[in-house]
């Protein structure tokens, strides 16, 4: 059975719907200056939700040391135009991530958070990059200066 998405839904995520391979890349530590890149596949598969206000992200993720199960789910609100996301990863299934918010402006989404690292305070930004839907692409990068500077250390590179 496939629900009715409304006509009023947004758009911003649409490239995602659907089955995807993934390319990702990891730091293998994050903010300690480290420079060593962990590169392994996954898969990707996106589904709308909500009426279309929102979505549910299936991944697995194969990383070196073994794979795991974890979700993004997305939901948008249309009294702030802005996207919110969690994180649900399967390795500690009663531990939802705090979510990432923030909106797209031509072809780029851009999220923020405050989280934690180890006990220290962080901000955390996510970035999509959809100029070319057939090819997205998605980072995250902490910061421990509160916005000043930035480490990139996560990216993903989808196809079909």
């Amino acid at each position: 059975m496939t629900l009715e998405r409304l006509s009023t839904a947004p758009t911003d995520f649409d490239f995602a719907l659907g089955d995807w391979h993934v390319r990702h890349r990891r730091l293998k530590d994050r903010l300690v200056g480290c420079t060593d890149w962990i590169a392994f596949p996954g898969r990707m598969s996106t589904h709308a939700v909500l009426g279309g206000y929102g979505n549910l992200e299936d991944n697995l993720v194969q990383l070196p040391e073994g794979p795991y199960r974890a979700i993004a789910i997305r939901s948008f609100n249309p009294d702030t135009l802005c996207w919110s996301i969690w994180w649900l990863d399967g390795r500690m299934p009663g531990q939802l991530d705090v979510p990432v918010v923030g909106q797209f402006a031509h072809g780029i989404g851009t999220f923020y958070a405050d989280d934690t690292l180890h006990g220290t305070p962080i901000k955390v930004r996510f970035l999509w990059f959809t100029t070319t839907p057939d090819q997205p692409r998605w980072e995250q990068a902490f910061s421990a200066d509160n916005g000043v500077t930035w480490e990139t250390n996560w990216t993903m590179e989808f196809s079909r």
